[in-house]
């Protein structure tokens, strides 16, 4: 049969991992730490996992090459280049690896996302000759833009974008226009440099759309670096983990924590987090938890938040939510809850008064409050905070608003002015997390559940 190639997505990281397969064997690239959907996936379609490939030691998230190759008995391919604490079949620019009489990789050296990173070309056997299917290109080349440069510091960035470019233009050179594509971020990843919907891509409609293989090396470079904007805290700890080798997960539920406990936990300043959807959040909430709901890419912003290693409890509706949970955390190294509850907020309080709610706005209620006709039930809008990331602020934001990115929130509560504050994002998401956090400083919060490209058609006075 012809090499089947599938996809499997990690949407709340922005990631894909791919299993490709002659149906017999399979290769294995960029797999995410929970493993078990790789092996089901294996078992469905009846092949061996042989090769376990990785791109580049990963940054925003905790890899499970290293025990998926363990399980299965798989060779596993990292950069001969990369020092890492334990073995692996070590790969390097040039470098063929055959996977079966009919698949073979080709190992190509492409840095610019780090300084050791690989791409692979499969080939699979054309009437007798090979013919390259696609490229698995990692943080290399992705869907209409790159990987960023900066992860292994500013210092490098500069140097690391020019490598980048090198390496796009390498990869467009050597395969045909019709050769597939298969990067690892770009679905949403902050590894990104920025982001494309595309759900699929050839080297012929790259060179047509990415920027990389269509601007002049220093350009490039230059719009690659000013476009750059944050990226998650926690990926400070990725890579410590990866160069190791991370540990196997255990998925198992945590202890269960009465009313009793949350309230000791949340006096202790730890992390209870209610996972619910944030209109659920608002309507009821035990008081001193934060909301980060399941809907949106929880583990991304709870690991940008806290404090590394403090203990973080989950409160959910079912059992299976705060599994699901789990299974955001340990892809980013968060490997045990302290604890969980489920159920309603009326059972996770000890007393009826520890139950608060948030009010909810939208922009033109926004609107006629700063125009003197602030809804009834609402207090005037005495604040307005912005808590998107830079990039969006710059690109347009609210007249008069003060402008702290969520991330920089915790630290940067005291410099909110005083007054009623109302909140917003650019759908709600990250606002309802905000308000939460404020909310829990002893503030008067309002959330702006509404999308940010709404608020100039309802009236808001805009500004750049």
């Amino acid at each position: 049969m012809a090499v089947e190639v599938s996809v499997i997505t990690t949407s709340s990281l922005g990631d894909r991992s791919y299993l490709a397969t002659d149906g017999r064997v399979a290769v294995v690239v960029d797999p995410q730490r929970d493993i078990d959907r790789v092996m089901y996936l294996a078992g469905e379609m009846g092949v061996r996992i042989t090769h376990v490939v990785e791109t580049h030691i990963h940054n925003d998230y905790v890899s499970g090459g290293l025990e998926l190759a363990r399980i299965t008995g798989a060779h596993y391919l990292v950069a001969a280049a990369d020092e890492v604490g334990f073995d692996r079949l070590a790969v390097s620019d040039g470098d063929t690896v055959p996977v079966s009489d009919t698949l073979r990789l080709r190992v190509i050296g492409t840095p610019g996302h780090t300084f050791h990173h690989l791409s692979y070309v499969l080939d699979e056997v054309d009437g007798g000759d090979w013919r390259p299917v696609g490229v698995f290109t990692g943080g290399s080349l992705l869907f209409g833009t790159t990987g960023r440069t900066d992860l292994l510091g500013q210092q490098h960035a500069h140097e690391l974008a020019h490598h980048q470019y090198a390496s796009a233009k390498r990869l467009a050179d050597l395969l045909p226009d019709g050769a597939q594509v298969w990067p690892t971020h770009g679905f949403g990843s902050f590894c990104s440099a920025s982001q494309a919907d595309a759900p699929e891509s050839t080297i012929g409609r790259e060179k047509q759309a990415n920027p990389v293989l269509r601007l002049a090396a220093d350009d490039f470079v230059t719009e690659t670096l000013a476009g750059l904007d944050a990226y998650p805290a926690y990926y400070a700890h990725m890579g410590v983990a990866n160069f190791a080798g991370p540990a196997p997960v255990d998925l198992t539920p945590v202890n269960r924590a009465d009313a009793a406990e949350l309230r000791e936990r949340i006096a202790a300043g730890q992390w209870v987090v209610d996972l619910r959807h944030r209109k659920a959040y608002a309507t009821s909430h035990l008081a001193g938890t934060v909301s980060l709901g399941l809907d949106g890419p929880m583990s991304t912003w709870l690991g940008w938040l806290i404090d590394w290693g403090v203990p973080i409890t989950l409160l959910a509706e079912t059992a299976e939510q705060v599994a699901d949970a789990q299974r955001e955390l340990v892809r980013i190294g968060i490997d045990r809850p302290a604890a969980q509850a489920t159920g309603q907020p009326e059972q996770w309080a000890a007393e009826p008064e520890r139950l608060r709610e948030l009010r909810l706005a939208d922009f033109p209620a926004l609107a006629a409050a700063r125009a003197g006709n602030t809804p009834a039930g609402l207090p005037d809008p005495q604040v307005v905070l912005d808590v998107r990331m830079t990039n969006e602020w710059k690109a347009g934001h609210i007249e008069g608003a003060v402008h702290v990115p969520l991330p920089d929130l915790p630290k940067r509560l005291a410099e909110v002015p005083d007054g009623a504050v109302w909140v917003h994002c650019g759908s709600g998401y990250r606002a309802t997390a905000a308000a939460s956090l404020l909310a829990n400083a002893g503030r008067e919060v309002v959330v702006i559940d509404d999308k940010f490209d709404q608020a100039g058609a309802a009236g808001v006075a805009l500004t750049d």
